[in-house]
Order: structure tokens, then C-alpha cells, then sequence
């Protein structure tokens, strides 16, 4: 029986990050939407508290890296006598909060990328301990891909000691500013998505160019970086899990990583979605509006009705997204979970924050307060990570036992 209750031992990290929200994230919000590309210094001080905490014992840590600390044997033994609440539940619990004050200064977190947590779900321990605390992006999309990640076109070609990689990858999160990057390439395109494999490509790289830093919609005070790689050598240590080709297994071995990544991306829909319901509430109950739960539905003001309505798919998205983490604790696939999470809240937070901008008029439609911001910043999380029709091509897939194949 899983219990999606939140767990005591993690309210510690839980108020921890609420508190970096409340007093540093959120009132540097609107400071950073509208100076795009400025680097916002107060993320090196929050990104070393974060650290200490992960790394003085504390159930998992308040952002996107995760944790894989060693336990003790006396741990290790309490958690195999039944379900544990690790390092993907305190991550998604930890970055809604964060995602609460705000989301793009959540992913301009030195160490906290989505190459972090790919990193932490598939390396192996030496590789832990050369990219463990370095700040790690992932580059996936190329312009002619699109949201296909099956159709690849960076190679890395095997040359002694070493992959040669060249390609180009756009809409690269936090590119600019972090240390290495978790570039996906393809050995062998004539076998197709089981050739494909991810690569730690160190930023000083030769040949590892920045071609520009988008403009964008919202998440504005995270960059957003073009790469091109021209012949960029890395050690064969660099490749993330076997260098084995095994077209039995398909594309399944790389998208494991996402089992990990998209729970944490629906966490952070959760968290925009969750402050912009807040802030609705407040605007409703100053208005005079009764957010009554008992009252006939038809006996509402329109307006409470409306946001009910909302609070109850918020939750809804909420526990899925509590499920797939805890799935991925307990060692159980977790893949459909992950997609269904990251579809249903992806679609949530846009629903939910443009019909706050609506519900609360002029408030909602002016920069006074942040309800358009949160409503910009809302749409990324609906498409990085695999778009809402790819989550839900993968959920008819799992749950129609289809192939890639056979329902495209």
C-alpha cells in the first residue's frame, strides 16, 4: 500500500526550501524575468546551502541533483524491511517549493540541472566522483529532431581512447553556465535508437561551441543555450552506463533517464501551478469571495467554483507526481508513472495559471504581481523533457502494450 501522505522525515528539507523561496527566489523574480541572461549571483550562496544540506546526511536534497549518499548497514536494513521515501521524493518535494518562488531561478542553480539528475540516476561511481558536483545540463534536441529523440543526428565515433562528436543541440537549460554537458549521440545511425548514448562533454572542450543564448517566453532568468560540436574528443570513460549496442533493448537503456527527470519536471509544474493558485485565493478572498468546500456545487459563486475546480486537478497532479518519485525509490518501473506525472501536470500548471490570469483580471493581466509571469514560465514545463503528446503517445504505448512501431 503506498501512503502519498508527505513524509515527516523530510518536513525539515521541505520548510528549508520553502524558506529559500519565500526569502530569496521569490522576491528576485520579477528581477530576473526582466534582465534575461543576467547571471543572478544570489543562486551561488543558495546553491552552496543546498550542498551542505545534501551533504550533511539529510534526506535527499532541496534541488534537482538528488542524492546517492552511502548508507550505513543499520540503514540499509531498516529500508530493505519495507518502502523507503529517498532521493527522487525529497527531490520533487524539495523543487516544487523551490519552483514556488520561482522557476527559472530554480534551474539557474549551480549543480541542480537536468544533467544532474541525469548523472545521478546512471553514473557509475568513478564517474560520480569526477562530475558528482559539477553543474551538469542535458542537450538533447537538435533542429531537425524536434521531439523525436529517437531521430538523433550528433555522432560520437569511436577513435582509440576517445568519441569524436560533432552535431549541433538547441534549447540546451542552463548551457551557458554550467561546467559540463550531457550531450546524447548516436554510434551508429543505420542501427537506430539503440545506438544512441549520452556523454559528459566537459565545457572547455575544444571545438565545443556556443553558437547563441535564446530569448524566450518565460524561465527567462534560466539561459537557454545553441551548441554546435565540431569534432569535440572525450574520453570513453565520459559515456554514461554500456557501450554495448543492443538493438534487443531498443532505445530503453538512455530513456531510463527520463524516469528519473520527468517526475522533477512535474514537480516543478506543481510548484508554478501551486503559487499562482495561492495568490488566486488571496485575490478571490479579498474580493469577498467564499471559498466554501461544503456548499452545493451549483451554489457557488462562479468563481469559487472555478478555482475548486482547479485546487482538485492540482492535486491530482500532485500525487502522481508523489508516485512516480516514490516508484523510482522503491526500485519499482516507473516509467508509465513518469509520463503520465509530467503529462498531467505539464497540462495542469498551463491550464491553472492562465485561468488565474483570467480569474483575477487586471491584477492577473499586469506585472504588479507575478500571474502573467507565472502563466509564461508554465509553458516550458508543458515541452521540455518530452512534450505533452509525446508523455501521452508513451502512456497509450505502456498501456496498450504497443511498440514504437506499431503506434506512432
Amino acid at each position: 500500500m503506498i501512503n502519498l501522505e508527505t513524509p515527516r522525515k523530510l518536513k525539515t528539507l521541505i520548510d528549508q526550501a520553502r524558506y529559500a523561496a519565500t526569502e530569496v527566489l521569490r522576491p528576485n523574480s520579477r528581477r530576473y524575468d526582466a534582465a534575461e541572461h543576467s547571471y543572478p549571483t544570489e543562486m551561488d550562496m543558495l546553491a552552496q546551502l543546498i550542498n551542505g544540506v545534501q551533504g550533511s546526511g539529510a534526506a535527499g536534497g532541496a534541488g534537482a541533483a538528488g542524492g546517492r549518499g552511502d548508507k550505513s548497514e543499520k540503514e540499509a536494513e531498516q529500508e530493505s524491511k519495507g518502502p523507503r521515501n529517498g532521493a527522487n521524493l525529497a527531490t520533487v518535494l524539495g523543487v516544487l517549493e523551490l519552483c514556488w518562488g520561482d522557476a527559472g531561478l530554480m534551474l539557474s542553480m549551480p549543480g541542480q540541472g537536468l544533467g544532474n539528475a541525469a548523472i545521478a540516476a546512471v553514473a557509475n561511481d568513478e564517474q560520480m566522483g569526477r562530475f558528482g558536483g559539477k553543474w551538469a545540463a542535458m542537450a538533447i534536441t537538435e533542429p531537425e529532431t524536434g521531439s523525436d529523440s529517437g531521430a538523433i543526428r550528433t555522432t560520437a565515433v569511436a577513435d582509440g581512447d576517445e568519441y569524436v562528436l560533432n552535431g549541433e543541440k538547441i534549447f540546451v537549460t542552463a548551457g551557458e553556465r554550467a561546467e559540463v554537458v550531457v550531450v546524447w549521440a548516436t554510434l551508429d545511425r543505420s542501427l537506430g535508437k539503440a545506438a544512441i548514448k549520452s556523454f559528459l562533454v566537459e565545457r572547455d572542450r575544444p571545438g565545443f561551441e556556443l553558437v547563441r543564448l535564446e530569448h524566450k517566453l518565460g524561465i527567462r532568468a534560466s539561459d537557454t543555450a545553441h551548441f554546435r560540436l565540431d569534432n569535440v574528443r572525450v574520453p570513453k570513460e565520459n559515456l554514461l552506463g554500456s557501450p554495448e549496442i543492443d538493438t534487443s533493448k531498443g532505445f530503453g537503456g538512455v530513456m531510463q533517464t527520463f524516469d528519473n527527470t520527468r517526475p522533477m519536471v512535474a514537480a516543478m509544474a506543481v510548484g508554478v501551478a501551486k503559487a499562482a493558485l495561492e495568490a488566486t485565493r488571496a485575490v478571490l478572498t479579498e474580493a469577498g469571495v467564499a471559498l466554501d468546500y461544503d456548499a452545493p456545487v451549483f451554489g457557488r459563486h462562479a468563481a469559487a467554483a472555478e478555482f475548486l475546480r482547479m485546487e482538485s486537478d492540482w492535486e491530482s497532479a500532485y500525487l502522481l507526481t508523489l508516485q512516480a518519485a516514490w516508484m523510482a525509490d522503491n526500485k519499482q518501473p516507473n516509467s508509465l508513472q513518469a509520463s503520465m506525472s509530467k503529462a498531467k501536470a505539464g497540462r495542469t500548471a498551463t491550464d491553472v495559471t492562465l485561468r488565474c490570469v483570467e480569474l483575477c483580471s487586471s491584477v492577473g493581466y499586469g506585472e504588479e504581481q507575478l500571474f502573467e509571469k507565472w502563466a509564461r514560465d508554465a509553458k516550458i514545463l508543458d515541452i521540455f523533457e518530452g512534450t505533452q503528446q509525446i508523455q501521452q503517445l508513451i502512456v497509450a504505448r505502456r498501456l496498450l502494450n504497443k511498440s514504437s512501431a506499431e503506434l506512432k
